[in-house]
């Protein structure tokens, strides 16, 4: 496991288009289907990374919280499966499920559309608004593995909840942002 923060996007960028597999439910599954009527949450993720691990129940929960206020998730998965089985498609099924995840979890398995957002790590997290602008890209919250601090969601809660109360402008979203760190991609 190597730390690695994200590379932070920038700001206003256009979410890059992706149709990939859904783990879960088999269907492909692409970003302006999916996108919500507010904004859309990206995030790279896999089954393995202890960051991810720390996380997975509050993802759960973010799942539940946020598309009826017209925010839709997608998780995505990029890892090289050949050296990582364990972040395999099946796998990712079983921890889906296993954490209660009501959205798209994709198999990126060329990893095209990890190197299009530039993602680095796991997990690594893009807000889009309703015109699939990025509007935050950053840490979940302040909480890390074995740092003792709650998970809470935070940074990510509180510019999803800012791009809802402002009805999918991003404009009030505090620009300065902290970078989100985990596992490294596993690239091929």
């Amino acid at each position: 496991m190597a730390l690695t923060p994200s590379t932070m996007m920038p700001l206003s960028t256009t979410a890059p288009d992706f149709d990939l597999h859904d783990s879960v439910t088999g269907k492909s599954v692409n970003l302006q289907d999916a996108k919500g009527s507010n904004g859309t949450l990206v995030m790279f993720i896999c089954n393995h990374c202890p960051y991810v691990v720390h996380l997975q129940s509050a993802l759960g929960q973010l799942g539940s919280d946020y598309p009826p206020s017209g925010i839709n998730i997608i998780a995505i998965s990029a890892n090289d499966v050949h050296h990582y089985p364990q972040d395999g498609p099946k796998e990712m099924t079983a921890f889906a499920q296993q954490n209660g995840f009501n959205f798209p979890y994709l198999y990126d398995e060329s990893q095209s559309v990890a190197k299009s957002y530039d993602a680095a790590c796991t997990p690594d997290f893009f807000l889009f608004d309703s015109d699939l602008k990025c509007v935050y890209r950053g840490q979940f919250d302040n909480s890390r593995p074995k740092n003792n601090i709650p998970v809470t969601g935070k940074d990510l809660r509180g510019a999803m909840d800012a791009l809802i109360n402002n009805e999918g402008n991003g404009n009030t979203i505090n620009q300065d942002q902290t970078a989100s760190v985990g596992c490294n991609i596993k690239w091929k």
